[in-house]
């Protein structure tokens, strides 16, 4: 299923920038076979048992879904969706908020054909996305326009055929109806999600980088498994990132004395928050989000390193902001309710401090690039509030490598030597950055 992720946005649907330091929530794994739907408001799941595998311990293949009978569509006042499967599987349904959305988990199924016209016929939904959300769990979210419960979920198997039908019906509630209900039954953690948990990662401060031992540089490649990217001409961003980050980092090793960690090593969907904790619990020194974007208004090319600030620089750098945030959203990631986890005065503290040395590895990439023979940006320094930006002990770069939008860019981005250009122009800026760093820690210390 990996490489036939969806996503369906409706006109109108308001973007929204998520706080730092929220935890991840979304759904568990499923309860034994045999276990009917408990009393949850918010959360049930599906009594199916999990598909058997082969003789020889190969999992079976993946259910499928059959798009022409399935679909989302109003009754009455409810909505209704349907969805018809090749074959029972285990499933899980559950609502979550700011904005209101649906979220079903169902373990190995295949969503194809789901982007068909009129899928989607109820103008109540404004958005949808489904795909990939870890090893043997794909994830279906409907982003709503008010808050609604959860009527009735269920699965009927047809004994005939084999096949099974799955049909959740939501009903419109009052905003106090659908918070307390969510307070009484919160979503449990995502199915086979193997990821630092942001709250669970303390931030005792690492020693700064002296040049005695390897730099630990965390690549984060942009998007992945229900989150695909931006989309052009067949190609999707999350998979060129994740290839070119790979690249990079064997150019990285093979220069020694650096330790690369990657935020994701295949297709699968990392939430923003979690990327940070992935970074902090490698120990890294420093923190690179590669993307390659494309913009569907104005015209932009070329290399831009963005640093942390609470306002964009430019319209075209908060649009994308706003865009990589609202991914998590729609891959049902929420952050609804959560408080800073750290006192702002003691992130502030640490910010004072790293964010000059994310505005030298900025500077860095910027001019090495530039001398490698890459491609840059008009304005190739600038400024958004990247949610995967935000960590105060940990410089961070979020370096758009091109824009898929450009055709130019575009044929940079999938040639071998000018990427290899490109990474070379990474791997020199880098290193450079990690000198100058250590060398001004060593004063510090003096």
């Amino acid at each position: 299923m990996a490489g036939r992720l969806r996503g369906i946005r409706r006109p109108g649907a308001a973007g929204r920038v998520l706080r730092l330091a929220a935890a991840v929530a979304g759904l568990a794994s499923l309860p034994a076979a045999g276990v009917g739907p408990g009393p949850l408001p918010a959360a049930v799941a599906g009594p199916a048992a999990p598909p058997a595998a082969a003789a020889g311990g190969a999992p079976a293949a993946p259910a499928r879904l059959d798009a022409a009978a399935s679909g989302v569509a109003d009754a009455g006042p409810d909505i209704v969706l349907r969805l018809a499967l090749s074959e029972a599987v285990p499933w899980r349904a559950g609502l979550l908020a700011d904005p209101p959305r649906l979220v079903l988990d169902f373990h190995d199924l295949a969503f194809a054909g789901i982007d068909r016209p009129g899928f989607v016929a109820s103008p109540r939904v404004r958005a949808m996305r489904s795909g990939t959300l870890a090893p043997g769990w794909s994830r279906l979210v409907l982003e709503l326009d008010g808050p609604v419960a959860i009527a009735t979920a269920g699965m009927a198997r047809a004994a005939a055929a084999g096949g099974a039908t799955v049909e959740v019906r939501l009903v419109p509630v009052a905003a106090a109806a659908f918070a307390a209900a969510r307070a009484a039954a919160p979503p449990p953690p995502a199915p086979g999600a193997v990821l630092p948990d942001p709250a669970a990662v303390a931030l005792a401060p690492k020693r700064r980088q002296t040049g005695a031992g390897p730099l630990v540089v965390v690549l984060d490649p942009g998007h992945g498994g229900i989150d695909p990217g931006a989309e052009h001409e067949g190609l999707r961003e999350a998979a060129l990132i994740l290839a070119f980050a790979q690249e990079l980092r064997a150019a990285l090793e093979g220069k020694g004395g650096v330790r690369v960690v990657l935020t994701r090593e295949d297709d699968r969907f990392v939430p923003l928050e979690a990327r940070t904790s992935i970074a902090r619990a490698a120990g890294a020194d420093l923190l690179l989000s590669l993307h390659a974007d494309a913009l569907d208004q104005g015209i932009a090319t070329g290399a831009t390193a963005y640093t942390l600030a609470a306002e964009a620089s430019e319209a075209a750098a908060a649009r994308l902001a706003e865009r990589h945030d609202r991914a998590d959203l729609l891959a049902g990631v929420d952050l609804s309710g959560q408080g800073d986890a750290i006192a702002g005065i003691l992130m502030e503290l640490a910010r004072a401090e790293t964010a000059p040395r994310s505005e030298r590895l900025a500077r860095h990439l910027v001019t090495a690039i530039g001398a490698a023979g890459g491609r840059l940006h008009p304005r190739p320094r600038q400024r958004a509030n990247f949610t995967v930006l935000r960590a105060p002990d940990i410089p961070s770069v979020l370096l758009e490598v091109g824009f898929m939008s450009s055709p130019r860019d575009l044929a940079d981005l999938t040639d071998p030597a000018r990427r290899a250009r490109l990474a070379a122009g990474i791997v020199a800026a880098l290193g450079a950055w990690a000198v100058e760093d250590a060398a001004e820690a060593a004063l510090l210390r003096q």
